[in-house]
């Protein structure tokens, strides 16, 4: 509260000298004077708080790789790559690269045209399986490979319990002392700062299960990343405030 009241409240975020292109600068200018050091490791942003910007339509609690993907499962002999080409669909603005991100990803309702769709198990590990038979492309006995077309075949998974699970990247994150965010007015000017509870796995599983929190792939050719964003809308998270100042 301290550092918001003199480093943050009633001023704008001044973006002198950044990048026009890059959606993120506001919210950098808003970690920098909050003392947030830009960082790759999973724990909270500031004194056991996961900071959270709310200058966008959805907000990422975090990008979770699964524990594990097919093309690392030597049984099935296919790269990265080759993954992309089997379940991902061309970019027709991008050269026709492939992607597996958008239609091809599956939620949680149900399974989408490509054959995908969402397990959860007993104990909440969360995994995506490929069915052949539901796979409505027209093109699908080209680029799937006879040993992959079959029903039911699981494309990756993430565990819920043990090193790296999913359990173990949400409550290291946001079941500490929760989490907050900074608002601000039509002008641009931030003039409160709103805290949330710290949300526990089964407190995730159950906004994930009832698709509140979803999950966003980026996957595409040329980049070893994978993109694997855990998501839910502004609107979702401002039902989750408890205390707003001032």
């Amino acid at each position: 509260m301290e550092i918001y009241t003199s480093k943050v409240h009633g001023k704008k975020a001044d973006i002198t000298g950044s990048d026009p292109k890059h959606s993120g600068k506001e919210g950098h200018w808003l970690e920098k004077q909050m003392g947030v050091e830009p960082n790759a490791s999973n724990t909270p942003d500031l004194y056991g708080y996961e900071m959270k910007n709310h200058s966008n339509s959805v907000v990422t609690l975090g990008s979770w790789d699964p524990n594990y993907w097919i093309f690392r499962n030597e049984q099935y002999d296919i790269t990265r790559d080759d993954f992309l080409k089997i379940f991902g669909k061309p970019n027709p603005l991008k050269n026709n690269r492939m992607s597996w991100s958008g239609t091809p990803v599956p939620k949680i309702d149900g399974t989408n045209s490509f054959g995908m769709r969402i397990n959860v198990s007993e104990d909440n590990s969360v995994s995506f399986f490929y069915s052949f038979a539901e796979d409505k492309r027209e093109n699908k006995n080209k680029v799937v490979p006879k040993s992959l077309q079959a029903d039911d075949l699981e494309i990756c998974r993430w565990n819920s319990t043990g090193k790296k699970s999913l359990y173990e990247k949400l409550d290291k994150k946001f079941n500490q002392n929760g989490w907050f965010t900074c608002f601000r007015d039509d002008n641009g000017t931030y003039n409160s700062i709103a805290f949330g509870k710290p949300i526990t796995f089964e407190t995730f599983m159950e906004y994930f299960k009832a698709g509140k929190i979803y999950f966003d792939c980026g996957m595409y050719q040329g980049n070893n990343r994978n993109y694997c964003q855990w998501r839910a809308t502004n609107t979702f998270w401002d039902s989750l405030i408890v205390e707003t100042y001032p």
